[in-house]
């Protein structure tokens, strides 16, 4: 038996058929943190004054896409929550090419203006237009309910 355990005068060692798992949850909990830090950043948007208006909700399915929003800040400032360019300032062609390959894309998915209540009502109405002009049927303005009195 004991040369069984011998090869040539040495002893045979197993292999080990353990795996480390430590180093694995150390990278995990590293990319963890990472994500948990990013997150709140990529929620990025536009930031604008919307107007309050008593209006009842749309309603929305939830299984449809993603609606499309164009924003006017209170600088005239047009830009778009979706594409390649989300969220950036765009020019009235660059608009209109960017939802008409949304609207290709998505046919009948729903599209907004988001205008700050500061900017000129003409430029509000360039961004319906420009929406129009890319294809979308109809347009919806978004506003924010006014402030619910407490009694």
């Amino acid at each position: 038996m004991a040369e069984m355990s011998r090869h040539n005068g040495r002893r045979l060692r197993r292999p080990m058929s353990q795996i480390n798992v430590v180093p694995f949850i150390d990278v995990m909990l590293v990319l963890l943190i990472i994500f948990m830090i990013t997150a709140p950043m990529l929620q990025q948007g536009v930031e604008v004054d919307l107007p309050e208006a008593e209006a009842q909700a749309l309603e929305t399915d939830q299984r449809a896409a993603e609606p499309i929003v164009v924003t006017v800040t209170a600088a005239g400032a047009l830009s778009v929550n979706q594409g390649p360019l989300a969220n950036e300032p765009l020019a009235g062609p660059q608009l209109v090419e960017l939802v008409t390959d949304l609207l290709v894309a998505n046919p009948g998915i729903q599209t907004y203006v988001r205008g700050d209540r500061h900017v000129d009502y003409g430029r509000v109405m360039d961004a319906m237009v420009a929406l129009q002009r890319a294809g979308a049927g109809r347009v919806g303005l978004l506003t924010e309910p006014p402030p619910r009195e407490v009694d």
